[in-house]
């Protein structure tokens, strides 16, 4: 007989709420039922066509991004096709023109998902700056990228874009934008290129499209040190010299995300005691403990998808632990245990 459910009440919500139901495998590893089938996922993401009359099968931006799965026809070589060819027309109206930086996570859809990105910026001639070593680049590198770029700059700016669903589940694919500015697109900017990539959906005119090879070799394809350049500058914004000569025992587990290769980095470059507590991507993310619906969710705020750095806790003076694209952080302190990322901020 399963265990029964149990709930509990967030502290840092309001009361009124109801109780969240607590699925019996949350916080343990997650079953060979719960993994995704990546090669079927990734070949629905290339053979299925989206019927633009079903709602469910259209583009739809939330945080600054289209989220769906191949499997739901919701996220497909035609929505990422039609969303960046609405990004290159957004750019032309707003007079963005300078390199558009382009980043992705780990998600089992993100690489395909890149390649049709390519090929349609390749198609429209935008210089798009690619990650040296064709690696993953985590949504703060973009941003990183593009403030750095726009510094100082009044014209030939610079924006971006990252393949990410942040920290939906395996089997979901996503794409977002990043304006100049560097930070999430404002629902303006979404609300236009979600109206334009429909229309794109409905009727592929003004669709521009290269295959991946012609795409790659573009003179406008161009590769971009995003992991060398985002650690050797951030001792300018953490005094991390402070954080060596406190010798603190830190950990680091990137669930599987695109900062992965960047912690050893930090580390190295830093003197630092930090452990990176797993270093595996794999596209199931069936290392991540189910989260409190019966889900894996690369959940970095959520107790049960940490419960693997929660255990480690005393080992440790602090732990952090982040999503796919690394936008998000938990925190982990041996007094504490998991704590609100926004109280240890402030």
């Amino acid at each position: 007989m399963p265990a029964p459910r149990q709930t509990y009440q967030p502290t840092n919500l309001p009361s009124r709420l109801p109780p969240v139901t607590i699925h019996e495998l949350a916080g343990k590893p997650a079953p060979a039922s719960l993994l995704i089938d990546v090669p079927c996922l990734v070949s629905s993401y290339y053979t299925q066509r989206p019927d633009p009359s079903d709602a469910s099968q259209r583009v739809s931006f939330g945080t600054s991004g289209h989220r769906g799965s191949s499997f739901d026809v919701s996220f497909n070589e035609d929505h990422v096709w039609c969303v960046v060819q609405a990004v290159c027309d957004y750019r032309k109206t707003r007079g963005v023109d300078g390199p558009l930086f382009l980043g992705k996570d780990t998600h089992a859809l993100s690489e395909p998902a890149h390649r049709s990105t390519l090929e349609v910026l390749a198609a429209n001639r935008v210089e798009v700056m690619m990650d040296a070593e064709s690696g993953y680049t985590p949504t703060p590198a973009v941003s990183h990228a593009i403030l750095t770029y726009n510094q100082g700059r009044r014209s030939e700016l610079a924006d971006g874009i990252i393949i990410t669903p942040s920290h939906n589940p395996p089997g979901d694919g996503g794409i977002k934008y990043n304006p100049p500015h560097g930070g999430p697109a404002e629902s303006e900017i979404t609300a236009w290129i979600e109206d334009r990539a429909n229309r794109l959906l409905e009727n592929r005119q003004g669709l521009k499209r290269w295959n991946y090879r012609q795409a790659l070799s573009s003179p406008t394809t161009h590769r971009h040190p995003y992991r060398e350049n985002y650690v050797s500058q951030l001792d300018q914004v953490v005094d991390l010299e402070a954080v060596r000569s406190a010798e603190l025992r830190l950990a680091a587990d990137a669930l599987g995300g695109a900062g992965i290769r960047y912690w050893d980095a930090i580390a190295e470059r830093y003197r630092l005691k930090l452990t990176l507590i797993d270093g595996r991507v794999d596209h199931t993310f069936a290392f991540v403990p189910v989260d409190h619906d019966g889900k894996i969710r690369m959940d970095c705020s959520s107790p049960h998808a940490m419960a693997g750095l929660v255990e480690l806790k005393d080992r440790y003076d602090l732990a952090f632990g982040n999503d796919p694209d690394f936008d998000r952080h938990g925190i982990v302190t041996s007094s504490g245990g998991l704590m609100n990322p926004n109280h240890y901020l402030a």
